[in-house]
Parts: structure tokens; sequence; C-alpha cells
């Protein structure tokens, strides 16, 4: 997997919830933002039946569901941590939570995944931080998945993405 910061072809890209990208699959990396007017996801209720069957995840693990109603074959869900601070191992947790998904991913035999800027929303990690921990997360990857995106909820955030994959594009 090659990076690709600015957003071309294939490889690693991060792209904001209004472009319209899809993965190989057909799947819209924008789906990832997808919530019902009700405050449910567009997946249904039956994924909230399977989630309550799972019997939770803890933080820094991931875990997977069917995509239901979603054009997605599987809903890798990754926990990341509440910021404390910066005291509380969030780094650690937050990079485990990144390899967790893709160790999922590669057990399903993914090749395409779209992750959101995890724990940056209401978990308040910082945007910058959290970002180079997921890119280091996908830099150190060797798996078998051959498109990422950083499906970012806002420019400002995708702009964080992109600089530091324009940096790992100049490494490879």
């Amino acid at each position: 997997m090659t990076a690709a910061g600015a957003g071309a072809g294939t490889g690693i890209q991060a792209l904001t919830k209004r472009q319209k990208i899809k993965l190989p699959s057909g799947v819209p990396a924008e789906s990832t933002f997808t919530k019902t007017p009700a405050g449910g996801t567009a997946a249904g209720p039956e994924l909230a039946k399977e989630c309550g069957l799972l019997g939770g995840c803890k933080t820094g693990d991931a875990v997977a569901t069917s995509g239901y109603r979603l054009p997605a074959t599987y809903i890798i869900h990754a926990v990341g941590p509440v910021w404390q601070g910066g005291s509380a191992s969030e780094d650690d947790l937050l990079a485990s939570c990144y390899r967790r998904a893709l160790e999922v991913a590669d057990q399903l035999h993914v090749k395409s995944i779209a992750f959101p800027a995890i724990s940056t929303g209401i978990y308040g990690f910082p945007k910058q931080r959290a970002a180079q921990i997921a890119v280091t997360a996908i830099r150190e990857y060797t798996g078998g998945i051959e498109r990422l995106i950083f499906a970012c909820f806002d420019s400002e955030t995708a702009d964080i993405y992109r600089g530091l994959l324009k940096d790992l594009d100049e490494r490879v």
C-alpha cells in the first residue's frame, strides 16, 4: 500500500465527508458519517442488536459486525480512548485500536477500509496527536489491505492527515 496524500487513485487518502469517493467495493467513504434523523445509524436496527450481543469491546480493541443496510460487508468497531490529558495511556490505547482494527480487517480478508479520526470528536483527543498515531500505525502495518481512507469530519482534520501522508510519501 502506498500513500497518496493528495487523494489520487490508490493507497492511502485523507478525505472530508463532503468529498465523494468510493472504495473498490463500491462503498462510499462518506457512509462512515451516515446517521438517521432519529439518531440511529443508516445500517439499521440490526446493527444495534448485534452490538448488544457482542458484550462490549474494550478501549484499544476492535470487533467486526455485519454491514447490514450499509453498502459494506463489515463494520469494524474500534474503541478509542477518552482524552484525559495524556497521562492515562491514551496514546498506546489509540495506537492499539488502529492496529486491532487492521488485524480484524485482515482476518476478514478486507482489501479496503475507511477510518474516521478516532477519539478526536467528543472524546477530545487532540487532532494532530491522534493523526500522528494513526499514520504511524498505518506505516507499521504489513497486512493485505490495498486501500485505506481517513474519512475526516472536517477540512482541518483532513489537512492534518494530508500533511502527515505527504511526509509518508516522501519517505517511501
